[in-house]
């Protein structure tokens, strides 16, 4: 029997989380994000009342079928228009997959039908059935300011001390619950801590089954420092960060490439409050930039899901 994994965040990380994890079983799901703002997203939303695509359509991406068919459909979805006219940057799989929830009226079923146009291996889901807004509380120094929208709370550099979604207690798809529910591994990360990956904590009925789920749960961490909305923090600090915003969620496992990681001492200690063991394994790509490498991270994960004892502690690489 495969392994039943959902993988939980948005964009470029969880893409790459996704191209892992495929290699390993085809029980898998993603719970995406649905806070874009800004691009070809952004303007579908505001102009039609839809749930940003461009998340979804990058995990269903990730998720073809690794055929002429799957590589094809993929790199049609991925095509953006260039134009001096109303279709400039607007990406054809956010077009088709907003054409597919205005024909079927349910969002669910345009994202699986999309998958099977791909082959994909897995299913992409929502973690709201609303459109939603993240608004973070930031410090820059000694000044405070409250910023609205992802695509802000993502490029302002300071440090985040809070974070909220508008609406503050919005519907969670019921088979994102039902999914996290079911499986035996939660992922969470790597990508945008804020605005990416955070975000799932707090949608009521997601972080319910999150907290409840019989799954384990393993938090990938990020490669490299961000610019901007998690400027100054390392790894031990992105942990503390996410205690905070679910300070009764469990942890089992932390997957750290040992390049990416400045006190290894703090981490293990973050790691222990939240009742995880930390596995350093190398997943950076060979090129030196601060992206997963697909085989590294699956061989990465095959190690904490086949060899994880469940007792804290820490495995070196």
């Amino acid at each position: 029997m495969q392994t039943s994994v959902v993988a939980l965040g948005g964009g470029h990380g969880l893409a790459a989380s996704l191209s892992a994890l495929r290699l390993m079983t085809e029980q898998l799901t993603a719970v995406v994000t649905v806070a874009d703002d800004g691009g070809s997203s952004g303007r579908l939303r505001d102009e039609l009342g839809v749930l940003p695509p461009g998340d979804l359509r990058m995990a269903l991406s990730a998720l073809c079928d690794d055929s002429e068919w799957g590589r094809t459909w993929r790199d049609v979805l991925q095509h953006r228009f260039t134009s001096t006219g109303d279709l400039d940057n607007h990406a054809v799989g956010n077009l088709l997959i907003v054409a597919l929830w205005e024909l079927l009226g349910d969002s669910v079923a345009g994202l699986d039908w999309v998958g099977k146009l791909l082959g994909a291996r897995g299913r992409v889901l929502p973690m709201a059935s609303v459109p939603l807004s993240i608004e973070a509380d930031m410090k820059v120094g000694e000044d405070t300011f409250t910023v609205r929208g992802q695509s802000l709370v993502a490029s302002t550099a300071g440090h985040v001390e809070q974070l909220r979604l508008i609406p503050q207690h919005p519907p969670a798809c019921d088979e994102a619950v039902e999914a996290i529910l079911e499986a035996d591994w939660v992922v969470l990360g790597p990508g945008s801590w804020f605005s990416s990956v955070l975000p799932h904590l707090l949608v009521p009925d997601l972080a319910a089954a999150l907290h409840s789920t019989k799954a384990r749960r393993c938090v990938t961490l990020n490669l490299g420092r961000s610019a901007s909305e998690t400027l100054g923090m390392d790894a031990a600090d992105h942990l503390a960060a996410l205690r905070r915003h679910a300070p009764d969620l469990h942890i089992d496992a932390i997957l750290a490439d040992p390049s990416a990681v400045d006190d290894t001492e703090a981490l293990v200690a973050q790691a222990k409050a939240c009742g995880a063991r930390v596995l350093f394994r190398q997943v950076r790509r060979g090129d030196g930039t601060a992206r997963h490498d697909g085989l590294r991270l699956a061989a990465a994960y095959r190690d904490v899901f086949d060899d994880f004892l469940g007792d804290v502690g820490t495995i070196s690489s």
